[in-house]
């Protein structure tokens, strides 16, 4: 398969590579190295679409090219939509971001009702993740099943000290634009947004709709039915979307489409102040008074200059925009695991060399590429001597998970073993540190990890599980 994906990249990405050579030479080595069957890149700047192509194949078992209308699943890029959706009723006076989620929702666990509606958007609610419900459920479990599961759960912690990515949050904003719009979200985010912006290859669904023009998802696997293989093969990844989740990850674009919207979301189209797109794309606070790393669906990468607010989802897509630099990239994949905001920093340093070297996780990146992953502590000891500031926790975390997640031990290691070093404090950083030990057979040094997140977190369920099973 390696020899015909290459063949196929080269049928039909190599004539074109010619037109921008860095930013060519930066799609070239990242498709070639993360095996990338077809991508997307468009880039806004000034308020226009400057850059719009397609690389690649849209689906290997017909050898279909991708084109500009070619379209991809984004899934949790979704969220920064709602966020806009959520933002629009806040622009009329239909919700209080301050408010408790108990004043828009009825009949919620006594345990739900102070939760505010922008700890929801910010990923700070302590609730349990209705997602972790269905994995361990029966198949085809109905929305009131699994909402009736997810509201006996117990809660992950205190809310608003703790951050935990979570797709009951977003589940319940759309609960919210259901009853304050009285129409389906679907319908609400495809007038005030897909429309409004002129996107005309955007809307919702899952593998088991028929969606023209629809890329096939693929993914690298190690393992199939049960049987370790010899070496990683791709198969189709199709994932599914129940309705009531797409607030949170179920739409499907292209790159052009988001550029659009982008561009509609900047001049005022869809909100009408400039107030509110602060708002959006300004992080939440826990209740210690500290930033979160999320705004209102958006991810935020605060840095001293060239600062970005992020979308990214299912490790296949993500789109970046640089407030003061007046420019967006926007990365659309078909290979869960291809990660483009691992590289899109980089990318964004086509038009502007600067922004690279302004973001620490990208600055890391590129010296671990030089030194190896093993000098990750000295190379951030060696940049906090210069007056470099390092990455942030979610970000390491993060991309130590996908690491993890393709099998790249000894390359995930080295960074859950820096978060750890820079956030010693954090219960977190400990318990992921811990699950990647454990996944290498470090048993002792797993247990000390999960040991430590007790007792920074006595509530930390997943903790707890962990450390019984490596106990026995």
């Amino acid at each position: 398969m390696k020899t015909a994906l290459s063949f196929l990249f080269i049928l039909f990405v190599a004539p074109i590579f010619a037109q921008n050579p860095q930013l060519e030479s930066i799609i070239k080595r990242e498709m070639q190295e993360r095996r990338i069957p077809g991508l997307q890149i468009a880039v806004v700047q000034r308020g226009q679409i400057v850059l719009s192509k397609s690389y690649g194949i849209a689906n290997l078992q017909y050898a279909i090219p991708v084109t500009s209308k070619s379209i991809f699943q984004i899934n949790s890029c979704t969220k920064a939509f709602t966020g806009v959706a959520i933002m629009q009723l806040v622009e009329e006076g239909k919700i209080d971001l301050e408010a408790p989620v108990s004043r828009y929702l009825d009949s919620l666990p006594q345990a739900w009702q102070p939760v505010k509606v922008r700890q929801l958007l910010t990923h700070v609610s302590g609730l349990p993740d209705i997602l972790r419900v269905l994995e361990t459920s029966p198949p085809n479990l109905s929305e009131e099943a699994a909402w009736a599961k997810t509201t006996i759960a117990p809660m992950s912690f205190t809310t608003g000290t703790q951050f935990s990515y979570n797709q009951t949050n977003y589940a319940l904003l759309g609960k919210i634009i259901d009853k304050y719009r009285q129409k389906p979200f679907a319908e609400v985010f495809k007038e005030l947004q897909f429309q409004a912006a002129g996107m005309p290859n955007t809307g919702f669904g899952d593998y088991r709709d028929v969606i023209p023009n629809m890329t096939q998802s693929y993914k690298y696997v190690s393992s199939l039915n049960g049987q370790k293989l010899k070496e990683e093969k791709i198969i189709n990844f199709n994932a599914e979307f129940p309705p009531f989740r797409r607030t949170a990850s179920g739409m499907n674009s292209t790159a052009e489409d988001i550029a659009k919207w982008i561009i509609a979301l900047q001049k005022g189209n869809l909100l009408k102040t400039k107030t509110a797109i602060k708002t959006l794309w300004t992080a939440g606070t826990y209740n210690n008074g500290k930033p979160t790393q999320w705004a209102l669906g958006w991810m935020t990468k605060p840095r001293a200059k060239h600062s970005a607010v992020v979308a990214t989802g299912g490790g296949r897509s993500a789109f970046f925009v640089y407030p003061e630099d007046d420019l967006t990239i926007v990365v659309l994949t078909n290979l869960s695991g291809a990660s483009p905001e691992d590289f899109i920093d980089e990318l964004a340093g086509c038009f502007n060399p600067e922004i690279p070297a302004s973001d620490p996780l990208t600055a890391l990146h590129i010296q671990l590429r030089k030194q190896g992953f093993d000098q990750a502590i000295a190379i951030v000891k060696e940049q906090k001597a210069k007056g470099g500031i390092p990455p942030s926790e979610p970000d390491l975390n993060d991309w130590a998970y996908r690491l993890l997640s393709k099998g790249r031990l000894t390359e995930a290691l080295p960074l859950f073993h820096l978060n750890v070093y820079l956030y010693p404090d954090s219960w977190n950083v400990y318990d992921s540190y811990g699950e990647a030990l454990m996944k290498n057979g470090q048993k002792e040094e797993a247990i000390r990890m999960y040991k430590k997140s007790l007792e920074l977190n006595s509530q930390n369920e997943y903790g707890k599980k962990a450390l019984e099973a490596l106990m026995k």
